[in-house]
């Protein structure tokens, strides 16, 4: 249950596996696809963008935010592959699953009421980036890619892991922005960012099972 869990949540099916394994040279269109399709089956990710944006109204600051992000984990990303830096996955993997708890304690202004302290939420956006990247590096390396056309296939990757995001939050940000009209977004705020911390503890204890079983 643990194997195909972890599985889904990076969008490595059987196919997608076979592709990786028996690729020769580059392959930028299908490595794009992988990329757009980890993301939008990355629900570990998406809970943290949601999270992320879920009190940003403005434009500026959402772009802002979702480009701290994106540098963070394009950066470890590209060089976690290239230098050959593998983190065990389920550590890794817990440690995305604390980003989600963060923004959710975060948002329901944790810090400021048991700690009285505001963390710079900018800083921690790009740090927590820094390790979704190195959780798309240490996936990628369990296939042992060929160098041969390595890096222009990585940096494919990363741009369709961009337009999976890309996708991904217009249609989260279409959601939000219908129910932003309603009273009941502020309302459910508690709840809703209660749930993204429960999802998060949840994804943390998956992780750290498959680590002391495996």
């Amino acid at each position: 249950m643990i194997s195909s869990l972890s599985v889904s949540a990076h969008g490595v099916d059987e196919v997608t596996r076979q592709f990786l394994e028996t690729n020769q040279g580059v392959a930028i269109i299908p490595f794009m696809y992988i990329g757009a399709k980890h993301m939008l089956t990355g629900y570990d990710h998406l809970l943290f963008l949601v999270g992320v944006i879920f009190f940003l109204f403005r434009g500026r600051d959402i772009l802002l935010y979702v480009s701290l992000f994106t540098l963070g984990h394009s950066l470890t990303l590209l060089f976690g592959v290239l230098s050959h830096i593998n983190i065990n996955p389920y550590i890794i993997d817990a440690i995305i699953g604390l980003s989600v708890v963060y923004k959710g304690f975060d948002n329901l202004g944790g810090f400021q009421r048991v700690f009285h302290y505001q963390p710079n939420t900018k800083i921690a956006v790009i740090v927590f980036g820094l390790f979704h990247g190195f959780g798309l590096a240490t996936k990628i390396q369990e296939f042992q890619l060929p160098s041969n056309g390595l890096v222009s296939n990585i940096i494919s990757f990363n741009i369709g892991v961009e337009l999976g995001q890309f996708i991904a939050l217009a249609i989260v940000l279409i959601i939000l922005s219908f129910w932003r009209r309603h009273k009941s977004y502020l309302h459910f705020a508690t709840l809703t960012n209660t749930a993204l911390m429960s999802a998060g503890f949840m994804l943390i204890g998956l992780q750290l099972t498959g680590y002391f079983i495996t």
